[in-house]
């Protein structure tokens, strides 16, 4: 499992890449596990802050209840299209997947649970620049960064 500064460091570039499709859009997705291990997909805010990757969890939502029994998880930014006739221009979508750590109550204004992120997983998703092909990066602790081409 790694922190997001561990990603910060060993792969600034790429983390600055993430980071950047992640804070684009106010709005990501995440999936976690129902009590039935069956797939749940909520709305969600994330903040990167301090060397973490944070989201919460109001009370009562059924995503902190999923992540309290089970904490894996999967957090996916927005996902916008490619501009039509300049598909190169496409920024991407980031995923990251790895397991939610309970961190307290949330502060502020709003109730609810934080949690911060142990990642096994940063993927970013994007086009070669003639866009014809699609272009996989992936980061795991174990394994570092790898770039694969489909086309």
């Amino acid at each position: 499992m790694a922190t997001w500064n561990d990603i910060e460091t060993a792969e600034p570039e790429f983390a600055a890449r993430v980071r950047g499709l992640f804070d684009a859009h106010k709005h990501k997705t995440i999936a976690t596990l129902r009590a039935d291990g069956s797939p749940r997909i909520s709305g969600i805010e994330a903040e990167f802050a301090d060397g973490e990757l944070t989201f919460g969890s109001m009370p009562g939502a059924r995503k902190g209840t999923d992540l309290r029994r089970d904490p894996r998880f999967a957090l996916h930014s927005a996902s916008v299209d490619p501009p039509e006739g300049n598909e190169s221009a496409w920024a991407g979508d980031a995923k990251v997947a790895g397991r939610a750590v309970f961190a307290g109550p949330l502060d502020g204004d709003v109730t609810g649970d934080l949690f911060r992120t142990d990642l096994e997983e940063v993927v970013v998703i994007g086009l070669n620049p003639d866009a014809t092909a699609l272009v996989i990066e992936t980061w795991t602790p174990s394994g570092g960064l790898h770039r694969v081409e489909r086309a």
